[in-house]
């Protein structure tokens, strides 16, 4: 049935996807075992993606996919009291972008690999993050944008951190569409993500876990 899941998540089958995690629920399986498969699948979507074989819908599929997995096992974590939680991360698409199909991934890959993942939303002004920092106290903060009208927003977002004199409290990341080196330079960022799972790795080595 693992490698049912997998595949069913994988070529986009989402009905029988969700009918395997209801069963796997159903039997009292590990649901972090199932989130391992989940994020074994999305591996598996962001490739075909990087290779073309994917696009933009399919990805929009596997987030909903996710959106509506995590929604069947959270019962099942809940009953988790001593699920070890690594750090915080704040996130949230900038101001401008509404776009949440990355976002939403890699707050879900967050959670799964022990992150307390607090997310903003779309369209998020400066000071939004600037007030989430001082009531959540997060230890990395990422910023997400598909446009590139975004990147003036990210720049001005960590502008803004820094004005409200936090950024010596943060790691800031970026993420989303045509993000590269010289983005996160111009942003001022202390690190981007090509996708999800650099983002994780990201977020668990400032945190001291990798």
């Amino acid at each position: 049935m693992s490698q049912q899941l997998v595949d069913a998540i994988a070529d986009m089958r989402e009905e029988e996807a969700l009918k395997l995690v209801r069963e796997m629920v159903a039997s009292d399986s590990n649901p972090m075992a199932i989130l391992d498969l989940t994020r074994e699948a999305l591996d598996l979507v962001g490739k075909r993606f990087e290779e073309g074989t994917y696009f933009l819908p399919e990805l929009m599929l596997a987030g909903e996919m996710m959106n509506q997995i995590s929604e069947i096992i959270k019962p099942k974590l809940a009953e988790m009291p001593d699920r070890e939680r690594h750090g915080k991360v704040l996130i949230g698409t900038v101001e401008g972008d509404i776009h949440d199909i990355g976002k939403n991934i890699v707050s879900f890959m967050l959670d799964v690999n022990g992150f307390e993942v607090f997310d903003l939303g779309v369209d998020v002004p400066p000071q939004k993050f600037v007030e989430g920092i001082q009531e959540f106290q997060p230890q990395v903060v990422a910023l997400s944008g598909f446009l590139t009208l975004s990147f003036d927003s990210m720049k001005n977002t960590v502008a803004a951190i820094e004005s409200a004199a936090l950024r010596d409290k943060v790691k800031i990341m970026i993420g989303g569409g045509q993000i590269n080196e010289e983005v996160k330079e111009y942003a001022g960022a202390d690190g981007y993500g090509k996708d999800a799972v650099a983002g994780i790795f990201l977020a668990k080595k400032w945190v001291g876990i990798q």
